[in-house]
């Protein structure tokens, strides 16, 4: 990055009360501006280094406060459960989120996306997918509970990939991580009843 400089200066009167040249000071303070300015040259210097490009490091430290969505549990069946049928697991939120930032002056886009999905289902399992799941009958993800009542929850893992000012694109050296709202169930034992057909 260069910038054009022009370098001028103006003669100040000395400790003693002079001027370089002679120039009538007037009794004026020490310090005091006399003269016209004079310029002394035009320049292109290059300020590359007075402001070079943000770091992946600096991108990351912007990246941990992005404002990620927050993804949140969703199970079917939805409200009670039966035990021995298994419980279906997805989020439905956005898993992929665009930003613009400004740092220091320059334009950084940011793709942020979930790379990673861990359901603590509530009862001491944890599960670790990269895909955020699908309701029935396409789902992914299924957890069989005894009866009782659960609270699970998502946490989700985001990667990042960065550009500045409209470059090469570059990963974000690292993730960051959100947890959703956790979604509360009872799963309920059923319980076999004989009855009379003919009745």
């Amino acid at each position: 990055m260069a910038d054009f400089r022009l370098v001028q200066r103006q003669r100040l009167v000395l400790p003693d009360g002079s001027t370089v040249d002679r120039f009538d000071s007037s009794g004026s303070p020490p310090g005091t501006p006399v003269g016209p300015w004079v310029s002394l040259g035009r320049f292109c210097v290059d300020i590359t280094a007075l402001n070079p490009p943000p770091s992946p490091g600096e991108v990351y430290r912007y990246f941990q406060t992005l404002p990620l969505p927050d993804l949140p549990t969703q199970q079917q069946p939805p409200g009670n459960a039966l035990a021995g049928l298994p419980v279906v697991f997805y989020t439905d939120g956005p898993t992929t989120q665009t930003f613009t930032v400004d740092i220091r002056g320059f334009t950084v886009d940011i793709v942020a996306t979930a790379s990673a999905f861990t359901w603590d289902t509530g009862d001491g399992t944890v599960l670790q997918t990269t895909d955020p799941g699908a309701p029935y009958p396409d789902h992914t993800i299924s957890h069989d509970y005894r009866s009782g009542t659960y609270t699970a929850s998502l946490t989700t893992t985001w990667s990042g990939t960065f550009s500045v000012d409209g470059g090469a694109t570059a990963d974000v050296p690292g993730t960051t991580t959100t947890d959703g709202p956790p979604a509360t169930f009872t799963v309920l034992q059923a319980s076999p009843v004989l009855t009379n057909p003919f009745d």
